[in-house]
C-alpha cells in the first residue's frame, strides 16, 4: 500500500488533532479508538499507514496501536466491503428465519462470515443480537436496521447494494451510508443524518400505546419502590 499523499496525511492529521482535543490533558491516548475509526474512513480498514499516523500523533509505539486494533472486532485488518451486511443468527431471529436467511445469502453471494465479495461491495457477517428482537428476523447494513426480513427480501437487498441502487432502512436515515462514511461518523464527526427517519417502529411502541389506552402508568405514591430482589 502506497504511503498517504501529503494532502491526505495533512487532512487526517488535522481531524486526528480535533479528536484529541476532545479529551482532557493527560488522557489523550483515549482518542485512539475514534482515531482508528478515522483511519477506516480513509482506507476501509486499519492499514499500516493508519497505524503509523496514530502512533506518531499520539506518541505511541506502533505495536501499542496494533494491540488495540486487534483487540476489538469493530476494527478490520483487511479491506472491508462498501457495505457490511450483518444477518442476525441469535436465538429469536434464528427461529424466526434468520438461519435460513443466512444460508440463502451465503450461497447467493458465494462468501461466508467476514468474507467480502470479489467486487468489494459486500462484507458478510453473522451477527449476535441486534437489540431488535421485536422485528425479527433482522438484517443490518452498516448498522442500519432492515426489519422483518425474508430470504427473498434479503436477496433483493444485497442485489440492490451490489448494483449501486439506493436502499432505505426500516428505521433511521433516508439512505444507508457507506462503510467509510459510517466510520467517519463513528470517529466523532456529524453526518447530518441524525434526525432523519423514525428511530422506533410500531412493534417497539406497542406497549406504550396499550398502556395509554388502559390508563396504565408508574405508581404515583412517592413512597413506592420496586420490590427488593431475592437475597437483597
Amino acid at each position: 500500500m502506497k504511503p498517504y499523499s501529503e494532502e491526505t496525511r495533512a487532512r487526517l492529521e488535522k481531524e486526528a488533532r480535533e479528536i484529541i482535543a476532545r479529551y482532557p490533558q493527560g488522557h489523550q491516548r483515549s482518542a485512539l479508538l475514534p482515531m482508528l475509526h478515522l483511519v477506516q474512513s480513509e482506507d476501509g480498514f486499519v492499514s499500516a499507514n493508519g497505524i503509523e499516523l496514530c502512533a506518531r500523533v499520539l506518541d505511541l509505539n506502533p505495536a501499542e496501536v496494533s494491540a488495540v486494533a486487534t483487540f476489538y472486532t469493530q476494527y478490520k485488518r483487511r479491506p472491508n466491503g462498501e457495505y457490511t451486511v450483518g444477518v442476525c443468527t441469535n436465538a429469536l431471529c434464528a427461529v424466526m428465519g434468520g438461519d435460513v436467511i443466512w444460508d440463502t445469502v451465503c450461497e447467493h453471494l458465494g462468501i461466508g462470515h467476514e468474507e467480502t465479495t470479489a467486487d468489494g461491495k459486500i462484507t458478510l457477517e453473522a451477527l449476535e443480537c441486534n437489540a431488535a428482537c421485536d422485528y425479527a428476523p433482522v438484517i443490518m447494513v452498516n448498522w442500519e436496521f432492515f426489519d422483518n426480513q425474508t430470504p427473498e427480501s434479503a436477496l433483493a437487498l444485497v442485489d440492490d447494494l451490489r448494483a449501486g441502487k439506493p436502499v432505505k432502512p426500516s428505521r433511521g436515515p433516508d439512505h444507508v451510508p457507506t462503510f467509510k462514511e459510517n466510520e467517519h461518523t463513528l470517529s466523532g464527526f456529524e453526518d447530518g443524518l441524525v434526525d432523519q427517519g423514525p428511530s422506533a417502529g410500531e412493534a417497539a411502541l406497542l406497549g406504550k400505546r396499550v398502556a395509554a389506552e388502559n390508563g396504565w402508568g408508574i405508581p404515583a405514591d412517592p413512597g413506592w419502590s420496586a420490590p427488593a430482589k431475592e437475597g437483597e
